[in-house]
């Protein structure tokens, strides 16, 4: 196309992609596949096929998993010498069957197996297996079993698979992923979860439940911010609240005032006394 008429063209499309924006319905669940499946009509000769948003955050999960791992492992060729060395961290250890440690520059590696527990940063940690990778053991993976308690916080998390990222303070919790909140009475259940340990935000994905005294809710995604005591639900979200249900694209509820906004294709039943 001339650039004139390209120009026009993506114009045109960008107004209405603000105005469909603007509505809330990219929040939709299926939004995106219908576009997709919309727009390329012969993908089964292209072998080309939609991914579910919630498989999607599954694999970009794994893969943020991994190369954190891979990235702890890099030797930091680049480091400057003459920065200010960073303040030691003291990790007690507990394993009942075994541990290797690889010590070579640029390859620290420690290997803890059977029951294990270790304390970091305030963070009790226990798990099946945990490695922990880099000279100052900036990155902890857990597998199996996995509960992370802190004490300071009130708080407790348990999964599967956990990556601990100490340099950044976020966990990256997968497979059954739950936090106990005992403080704000909350229970937040998912296949995958990121927790900022800083702000007491948590993200949660795929087949998410959050749970409180006389709140019940479900939805594909969620953003869960502690400190604040509220709840933004996207992705097909349900509420359960005081005897109510509530439907709708989008679903914000503030626990601590007890108010629910809604917003798009708004459904509801409500019970009066």
């Amino acid at each position: 196309l001339p650039a004139a008429e390209a120009s026009q063209l993506l114009s045109n499309l960008r107004t209405m992609v603000e105005d469909v924006a603007a509505t809330g319905a990219n929040q939709a669940h299926d939004l995106t596949g219908r576009i997709f499946q919309r727009l390329i009509a012969d993908r089964k000769y292209l072998a080309t096929f939609y991914t579910l948003p919630a498989s999607a955050a599954l694999l970009a999960g794994v893969a943020l998993l991994a190369a954190a791992v891979l990235l702890a492992s890099v030797p930091a060729f680049a480091q400057d010498e003459s920065a200010e060395e960073a303040e030691k961290t003291t990790i007690t250890i507990k394993a009942l069957d075994s541990m290797e440690t690889v010590g070579a520059k640029g390859r620290e590696r420690t290997v803890l197996t059977g029951a294990v527990e270790i304390v970091v940063d305030d963070t009790i940690i226990r798990a099946e297996r945990i490695e922990l990778f880099g000279e100052e053991a900036d990155i902890v993976l857990c597998q199996g079993s996995v509960q992370v308690i802190e004490e300071n916080e009130n708080i407790e998390i348990g999964s599967e698979h956990l990556l601990f990222d100490r340099e950044r303070s976020v966990l990256r919790i997968q497979g059954s992923a739950l936090l106990i909140d005992r403080d704000n009475e909350v229970v937040v259940k998912g296949g995958f979860m990121e927790y900022h340990q800083d702000t007491g935000e948590a993200t949660v994905q795929i087949g998410v439940r959050i749970l409180k005294p006389d709140l019940v809710s479900r939805s594909e995604f969620a953003r869960y911010r502690r400190d604040e005591n509220t709840v933004d639900l996207s992705g097909m979200p349900v509420v359960t609240y005081q005897g109510d249900e509530y439907r709708a694209m989008r679903i914000f509820i503030d626990l601590d005032r007890e108010t629910v906004r809604m917003e798009g294709e708004i459904q509801g039943t409500i019970t009066v006394s």
